[in-house]
């Protein structure tokens, strides 16, 4: 005999330890299907483009700073970018290899809080234990080069703030060592678990024409079969001097999801190891000539960069005053965040918290 079920509204969020902040969701369930789902947003909103135009180009710097704090390195790289395109500065040499090699570990650092922490969703405590037990590696690197551990604000308009201590590079190469060998674990501990398998195969799957209608990129997009990273197909900084390979998966579930993640983490490890061994025979300044009062010709611009959860683009419009007339920013997550009704219609209730989870939404991006 059927079990006679009613559907109900159940609001997962905004405070959850699931949502990784400020999210919620109303879902529509039958027993335990999922009808119909509404992510609704705002909770963290802080008008950042908004505040923008009435703060000088420098100011805004450290706002790019908390859209993704994860990964706070390339959102100050993708504004000072913008502003340096407008205006047609060059920076140094030197500076832009200091820019790839923390914006790498950034990268490796956004992923192994990802790794940690969508693990502990879906009910592992250990591997939250072991990816902040390395994250600490990179955030100690942070820590000597800029003096902070999660907004760094490192990047300059024309450069970056300071040169590498004394032996800091060393100490990258050391740590890229140390994590290649630790990452062996995860695989040990997470890859072949087949709890873990069976939480993910097969779940939460989007199809490479999903994922481009959607304008889903990085990670998410990669793991359904879009093979595109905007460091090799848009290249900027100077990407083009390294070997490496973009991962790419062709299932589009959140195992498939994992898998790209974890293979990125590898490579982000060679580019900055390549990239460690050829600053050394650069010498130079890492801050370009830039004025004191930093003011753009009037002028449009769109810049993209490849954060760790997709493509982040800033489209900059100058009226040729110190200050930005509007700016307006392509987050990542807001865009990725934007498949879930689709993703979640007909699933069980249970693989919400891995489906969302898979993503790896930070929501200072989504609301901005």
């Amino acid at each position: 005999m059927a079990i006679r079920t009613e559907e109900m509204m159940l609001n997962i969020g905004p405070q959850h330890p699931s949502t990784h902040g400020v999210f919620r969701i109303m879902v529509k369930i039958d027993g335990e299907i999922v009808n119909e789902a509404i992510p609704v947003v705002g909770y963290l909103h802080r008008g950042t483009e908004k505040i923008a135009e009435d703060l000088t180009y420098a100011q805004v710097n450290p706002y790019f700073d908390r859209l993704d704090y994860l990964n706070a390195m390339t959102n100050n790289y993708a504004w000072c970018y913008t502003v340096e395109k407008l205006m047609g500065i060059e920076t140094p040499e030197r500076a832009e290899y200091l820019r790839v090699i923390n914006m790498e570990l950034n990268r490796v650092a956004s992923h192994l809080v990802w790794w940690g922490t969508f693990l502990l969703d879906i009910g592992a405590l250990s591997p939250f234990i072991y990816a902040f037990r390395d994250r600490e590696y990179i955030l100690d690197l942070f820590n000597k080069i800029c003096g902070a551990r999660l907004t760094y604000t490192y990047m300059r308009i024309g450069g970056v703030r300071f040169d590498a201590p004394p032996g800091w590079i060393d100490e990258v190469k050391e740590t890229v060592k140390l994590l290649r060998e630790n990452i062996k674990e995860y695989d040990t501990l997470v890859t072949g678990n087949e709890v873990f398998q069976h939480r993910t195969m097969g779940v939460g799957v989007i199809t490479k024409e999903q994922a481009i209608d959607w304008g889903l990129t990085g990670p998410v997009a990669r793991a359904s079969g879009v093979d595109f990273d905007i460091r090799r197909d848009d290249p900027y900084s100077i990407y083009d001097r390294f070997d490496y390979d973009i991962p790419v998966r062709t299932k589009g579930d959140v195992y498939a999801k994992y898998e790209v993640r974890l293979e990125e983490i590898r490579q982000s490890l060679n580019i900055v190891e390549q990239a460690c061994e050829q600053i050394e025979k650069i010498d130079g300044p890492v801050l370009a000539k830039v004025p004191k009062i930093i003011k753009p010709p009037k002028g449009e611009i769109y810049c993209r960069v490849e954060g760790s959860k997709g493509e982040l683009g800033v489209h900059l419009i100058s009226d040729g005053t110190t200050k930005p007339y509007r700016m307006k920013t392509r987050r990542p997550s807001f865009v990725n965040v934007s498949i879930l009704p689709e993703l979640l219609k007909g699933e069980n209730i249970a693989n919400l918290v891995a489906i969302f989870g898979g993503l790896d939404v930070v929501l200072g991006e989504v609301d901005a």
